[in-house]
């Protein structure tokens, strides 16, 4: 581990708290331990951590069963465990002479460029005053974040933001694995992805825990969006004895090793695909597929509906008559506008009218 490296460690809620959602101090403690042994290394160190509704529950007697769902009250609750969760943190950080910073984040923080390019300047310069980032969800007044439900998507955006050269994805589990070892005995761990594709996905299933609601399905996203940032991610079991040293070592059976990309979507296109909410969709004919997957702008002769209302510089999916969404990009015109426009070819249009719905440097094919 000669090399400098820069890690990104998520660990899940329900690797971190107990079946009421109380805070584990001993398993906070325990990947602290391992951050230190990893930073002592001379590697630099962000982690995200999940936990922050899960930890507040038990405070106002709604742990367990007693769960609510509503936004409001999840918001709420957030706002009760963020200071408790990261109280814990500072003081198994300072144990190893370490300083924890909370970085809270939202998905407006990825979305907007000016706010993705300065949370990336901060990130940047606690890790070069020497400070361990803890990052989180700021749930308390991110509705569109508790509807994403976990911190996966956020540690791969973050990995790409800092650049950073490996994304350890720690879990309840040892990795993916090639059943349901629940209902088959003889589920055995992926040790190494190439590429996650649709059969790799299957093999996930829905949230793992009631105090959690990410999931391998989650994991994998995670992984694929890193993978395209050119980092490689390592999905492990958060109890294992030194899971972080081993990933960041390479040891083998660790877990299930996604390999990132040689071809990486740039920044730009990354945030696109990945980072933004789509408001609507544009079904396009298979001749207007074809022409975008050349790198060809979208032109409205080749679109056949739009679904959805939205503005002008919103992010849509695109469509194609089997109804697979194949491209995401950002639209130039009004959903209004670009019906009156759809199915009509440029020299058909009056002037003013428009002609580009999506152009190529706004649009990437979303990786299968």
């Amino acid at each position: 581990m000669s090399e400098r490296r820069t890690i990104v460690v998520k660990v899940g809620t329900s690797s971190i708290t107990d079946g009421d959602g109380v805070i584990e101090e001993a398993a906070i403690a325990k990947l602290c331990g391992e951050v230190a042994a990893v930073r002592a290394a001379g590697h630099r160190v962000v982690v995200v951590t999940s936990g922050a509704i899960a930890a507040g529950l038990p405070e106002i007697g709604l742990g367990g069963p007693n769960r609510p769902t509503d936004t409001i009250t999840l918001q709420a609750v957030a706002t009760i465990g963020q200071s408790a969760l990261m109280g814990v943190y500072r003081q198994a950080l300072a144990a190893h002479g370490l300083i924890a910073g909370q970085v809270l984040l939202i998905p407006l923080d990825f979305i907007v460029r000016s706010q993705y390019v300065h949370a990336g300047q901060t990130l940047a310069r606690l890790l070069e005053l020497g400070v361990v980032p803890i990052v989180n969800e700021n749930d308390a007044i991110a509705d569109d974040e508790v509807r994403w439900g976990d911190n996966d998507r956020i540690a791969a955006l973050v990995a790409n933001l800092i650049d950073a050269d490996q994304l350890i994805l720690l879990t309840d589990t040892p990795g993916v694995l090639t059943a349901d070892p629940r209902v088959d005995s003889t589920a055995s761990l992926i040790e190494e992805i190439v590429e996650i594709d649709h059969q790799t996905e299957a093999l996930a299933g829905g949230a793992g825990s009631a105090r959690g609601s990410g999931g391998m399905a989650s994991k994998l996203t995670a992984a694929k969006i890193a993978a395209w940032s050119g980092v490689s991610s390592v999905i492990a079991h958060a109890d294992r004895d030194g899971v972080v040293q081993d990933a960041v070592a390479g040891v083998s059976g660790v877990g299930t090793v996604v390999r990132a990309r040689e071809n990486r979507l740039p920044a730009r296109k990354l945030w696109i695909a990945f980072a933004v909410i789509a408001r609507g969709s544009i079904v396009v004919d298979p001749g207007a597929r074809a022409a975008l997957e050349r790198g060809k702008s979208l032109l409205a002769a080749g679109v056949r509906e739009i679904v959805g209302d939205f503005d002008a510089g919103a992010p849509v999916e695109v469509v194609d008559t089997d109804g697979e969404i194949f491209a995401k990009g950002l639209v130039r015109h009004t959903a209004t506008e670009l019906r009156a426009a759809a199915g009509h070819r440029s020299d058909d249009l009056p002037a003013g009218v428009p002609h580009i719905v999506v152009h190529a440097d706004d649009l990437v094919a979303l990786p299968r």
